[in-house]
């Protein structure tokens, strides 16, 4: 898997087809090869922690030897998110206001889209400044649309703040004019606006970095699946962010016996047919369905023996 050789690496698919496992599996097999290895869990389901049975939590914390694992709860982080918005206001809005503006932010905590943007701002720290800590990221994402949101931020949320800059920059013009001395005002507001559309263009380019980032799909031989995996791969390839793997999780050994499982696998043939036709472009990688569940350190090194 060429995949496997990049620093940054998001695991993405739909709830259900073996994603955590995929990503622990990765994470596992680059920190047996050497590479200091954090893992980051921005899957609220938090399967993680379970497939290395133990609590993993909002600290990185080491797991074996190389490995580290971080687990986001995108409660805790917009909370994070709001305090520090509040932070970076104190001094400009008059303190007769403050207190509107904070009631106006609690307001906000609890609005559509406030967790996705506190996770994409951890997730900017972990990309530039964490990885400075790590030689290798494996982000094991929550199902397809929510890494699609993810993903897309950086350009969606650079377009939006270019525009309050520019609004800002017409208001702090209009004052100068107005006060007649020429003088441009400071404005704090427009500092915090300026330095976050910065950030989010450090990590716009790291992610669309070919060099630097990989994007795997999982998926199963099944119709919704491959559905699913189908489209998006095509809106984030709007965004110029190209998924060149495609892991085909839960396939069933050619010695499954017994009528059903037989039946099963001929239905199963069609599908992988099916996946084969519609990502040509993409590397497949088989995983075989094994007979019990990811939950300890020899299935994820039995596991990762098919990543190659």
């Amino acid at each position: 898997m060429d995949v496997l050789k990049k620093s940054i690496i998001f695991v993405g698919g739909k709830g259900g087809v073996g994603k955590s496992t995929s990503a622990a599996a990765i994470a596992w097999k680059a920190a047996a090869a050497g590479f200091k290895t954090l893992l980051i869990s921005t899957d609220p389901a938090h399967n993680v922690g379970d497939i290395f049975s133990r609590k993993i939590g909002g600290e990185i914390k080491e797991i074996a030897k190389n490995l580290h694992a971080l687990e986001i709860d995108p409660a805790v982080e917009t909370d994070k998110y709001i305090r520090s918005v509040k932070a970076n206001i104190k001094g400009a809005v008059h303190s007769h206001m403050m207190e509107e503006v904070h009631r106006q932010l609690d307001t906000a905590k609890a609005s559509p889209g406030a967790d996705e943007a506190a996770l994409f701002d951890k997730l900017i720290h972990i990309i530039l400044e964490e990885r400075q800590h790590f030689d290798k990221l494996v982000f094991d994402t929550a199902p397809t649309g929510h890494t699609i949101r993810l993903l897309t931020l950086p350009e969606l949320m650079g377009v939006w703040i270019e525009g309050l800059l520019e609004k800002r920059r017409k208001t702090n013009a209009n004052y100068t004019q107005l006060l007649n001395d020429g003088e441009p005002r400071e404005d704090p507001i427009y500092d915090v606006l300026r330095e976050r559309q910065e950030r989010f263009s450090k990590a716009r380019e790291v992610l669309l970095d070919d060099e630097l980032t990989g994007f795997i799909f999982v998926l199963n031989p099944e119709r919704l699946p491959i559905l699913e995996t189908q489209k998006a791969l095509e809106l984030l390839h709007k965004y110029q962010l190209h998924v060149n793997t495609l892991i085909v999780n839960k396939v069933l050994p050619e010695e499954a016996d017994g009528a059903f499982l037989k039946e099963r696998k001929k239905h199963e043939k069609q599908y992988v047919k099916q996946i084969e036709e519609t990502f040509p472009k993409q590397q497949l990688i088989y995983v075989p369905l094994f007979s019990r569940d990811i939950v300890d350190k020899q299935h994820l090194t039995l596991y990762s023996e098919f990543l190659q």
